[in-house]
């Protein structure tokens, strides 16, 4: 079935655009490559609205095959009629099928089925039609001992909960339902008394007593409501205004003043407290939990793609640390590979650990130092200052964040790295090798344990997955990789790859040595025309004879540029070397069907910078010297700190003392923003103010626009 008016409508996007994105997508194309090398295709989609024309496609196919469901269901019970039918197919919304679909739905049996099993539905037919008659004179007529229907009360409660249920499967009275929850819905919270007083609940003492309207409260307040729920710290109620809602419910059931439109109206009330109101506020309890998830999956997805685009260092002669008191500091030394050279241990604040650290960095020729900021990191730092104080040319000295090392140091892939070293080097090659490529070593960790996200286990665990994922392939295919030196995982995430093809280029390379060329790639085995064409634009060559192989252009585009180049008279090479050559090109003379304007300006921008890496230069950082624990800290210090974490109420910040101080977004800026990230961004080096400590709690709060 073709989805493109429906999808377009929805994601605001033509649907000429949208058809030929979901024709690549149904094409094993993937989004990365759409978004670079078919943007005439797709009228210069980016990956965001690629991503969102396929969440849509995907939640349609899901939605078509509930549909055939459905209709095979009600089919079965015999009851299909061609109205039912015609409205089912008609219907592409999910709620709205449901409640097509909830008379006939199979379910357990409830107060109105056993009402009707002792024949009590000709009785609701006649009290619902609300005509002036005594009640109890039309219920005597059903009361039967053999059918456990003892009196004319037993029959009247029968007949109502057979008209409760009625008014709760009504299409248009849940319609109105979830409109007056959509407008008036509070949540409220109560905390658990004999929890109220327990180490434990203080951390949602926030959240005991909350009454805010459902649509204004913020995601992260609503997630952490939901945790202090789950952990049975407070009870949590969603509520229209009862008053409005009945009202509404009365305005279409009740049609008469009279002691039979008393029995419906009774009807009216149990059915939305026990049917209705407990249906609908599960389905907001849902759908705002599941914005929720999106904004908290949102934040960290872009943290974490921040965190893979963090400044690498590069080839260079690294001298790593893992800080420890007990057991001492591990240290490694990696080659400008990353290969291990050489580990050891030292211990804090000693002789042999200063003449131990000066022997490696002058044996070894050690150009930068990378110290994990965890526990020790900030005495470990003080040691290795101090080591290099008498060094003619000194290192340079970073600290690195440690989330994560321990995680992969753990891990399958680094037990396979280092089969004959224990967790304690592996975690401190991780800190040396982050500081070299962050990206490079970060993909080897899942992403929930990078340390980046908040709430991560209370959101939609496979969707922050699939996020996540989405994330790291956008992020290394932006980069793009050196085939001949990055590792299985790194090539895992490569556009069309995956793991059996990553593995055969690492084992093809193994064998024959080093690629020559993208061509050679062919050779791989499983490397199809169709991987080559997802793959070979994001994999480099470094050292090719053709220079096009180190550069995001795709090989199918070579031809092209060594026209421009014939043309000119000159070689590929030349153009790239000479500005003045490019500007002679005119590239309205090589506008064809295939290639348009904005694949021509991708190329001519590559021929300019190839092989450049987008990410930034590393700096250098050093904490205060005076500030090692939050009891050093004063109101109305300025101290340096390096952003850990951004979440959308504000920025962590770590100050050097164990414990991350947070900048609240009202604290970021002169001028009234909506985002932390309009004004820092992960790892970011910043000057905050501090402007109150909570030492029972240990928080820290700061401010950026003070400084």
């Amino acid at each position: 079935m073709d989805f493109s008016a429906l999808i377009s409508s929805r994601v605001g996007i033509d649907a000429r655009q949208v058809a030929a994105t979901v024709a690549l997508l149904n094409d094993k194309a993937t989004i990365p490559f759409i978004a670079r090398y078919r943007k005439e295709k797709t009228g210069s989609l980016d990956e965001v609205q690629i991503g969102a024309i396929a969440d849509e496609y995907h939640r349609l196919l899901e939605l078509d095959d509930r549909k055939q469901t459905i209709l095979d269901t009600i089919e079965g019970q015999g009851k299909m009629t061609p109205e039912l039918r015609r409205r089912i197919e008609a219907s592409w919304d999910a709620t709205e099928l449901e409640d097509i679909y909830l008379p006939y739905k199979p379910h357990r049996k409830t107060r109105a089925d056993v009402a009707r099993e002792q024949g009590l539905e000709p009785l609701a037919k006649i009290l619902w039609k609300q005509e002036a008659a005594r009640p109890d004179e039309l219920a005597k007529h059903f009361v039967s001992r053999g059918k456990n229907v003892a009196d004319t009360n037993a029959a009247l409660q029968g007949a109502r909960d057979i008209i409760a249920e009625w008014i709760s499967q009504d299409e248009p009275a849940r319609a109105a339902m979830r409109r007056e929850f959509g407008y008036s819905a509070v949540i409220t919270t109560k905390v658990v008394k004999e929890k109220a007083d327990t180490p434990e609940a203080q951390n949602y003492k926030d959240y005991f007593a909350i009454n805010e309207p459902l649509r204004r409260i913020s995601s992260h307040r609503l997630l952490a409501i939901r945790r202090a729920e789950s952990e049975g710290y407070i009870r949590v109620d969603i509520s229209p205004d009862k008053e409005k809602a009945l009202d509404k419910l009365a305005r279409r059931f009740l049609h008469a003043n009279n002691d039979v439109a008393y029995q419906v109206e009774q009807a009216m009330e149990d059915s939305y407290k026990r049917l209705l109101k407990p249906a609908i506020e599960t389905e907001f309890a849902a759908s705002s939990k599941e914005k929720a998830d999106a904004e908290a999956i949102r934040v960290f997805a872009t943290n974490l793609r921040q965190l893979l685009l963090e400044s690498p260092l590069g080839q260079k002669r690294v001298l790593a640390l893992d800080p420890g008191f007990r057991t001492g500091c591990k240290v490694v030394v990696l080659s400008a590979q990353g290969d291990l050279l050489h580990h050891t241990v030292v211990f804090l604040n000693t002789v042999q650990a200063t003449k131990t650290l000066q022997e490696l960095l002058h044996i070894y020729k050690v150009q930068a130092i990378a110290i994990g900021n965890g526990t020790a990191g900030r005495e470990a730092e003080q040691m290795v200052r101090h080591a290099i104080e008498s060094i003619g040319e000194k290192p340079q000295v970073f600290v690195v964040s440690e989330s994560g090392a321990s995680v992969y140091s753990a891990s399958k892939l680094a037990r396979e790295e280092f089969p004959n070293e224990d967790v304690t080097v592996r975690g401190a090659v991780s800190i040396g090798r982050r500081l070299m490529d962050p990206l490079a070593e970060l993909v080897k960790i899942d992403p929930k344990s990078i340390g980046v996200g908040q709430y991560q286990h209370d959101v939609n665990q496979t969707r922050l997955g699939e996020s996540l994922q989405q994330t790291v392939e956008s992020v290394v295919n932006h980069v793009g990789v050196d085939v001949n030196t990055a590792s299985k995982h790194l090539l895992t995430y490569i556009s069309g790859l995956g793991p059996v093809v990553a593995q055969n280029i690492v084992d093809y390379r193994a064998e024959h040595g080093a690629f020559p060329n993208r061509k050679a790639l062919l050779k791989v085995p499983k490397m199809g025309a169709k991987t080559f064409e997802q793959a070979a634009g994001f994999l480099r060559v470094t050292d090719s004879d053709m220079p096009l192989d180190n550069s995001a252009v795709h090989p199918e585009r070579y031809r092209l540029v060594e026209q421009m180049a014939c043309d000119l008279h000159c070689t590929v090479q030349d153009l790239m070397r000479d500005a003045e050559l490019r500007k002679r090109i005119d590239l309205d003379k090589y506008v064809s069907e295939e290639v348009g304007l904005p694949t021509l300006t991708d190329i001519m921008h590559e021929l300019e910078k190839p092989s450049r890496d987008p990410r930034t230069q590393m700096e250098e950082f050093r904490f205060d010297e005076s500030v090692h624990t939050i009891d050093d800290l004063q109101v109305g210090m300025v101290l340096p700190g390096i952003v850990t974490n951004i979440s959308n109420f504000g920025a962590f910040v770590d100050l050097g003392v164990h414990k991350d101080g947070l900048i609240h977004i009202s604290e970021m800026a002169s001028r009234r923003i909506t985002d932390p990230n309009e004004v820092v961004r992960l790892h970011q080096h910043i000057r905050v103010r501090v402007i109150a400590i909570d030492h029972t709690r240990g928080r820290i709060q700061l401010s950026l626009k003070q400084v």
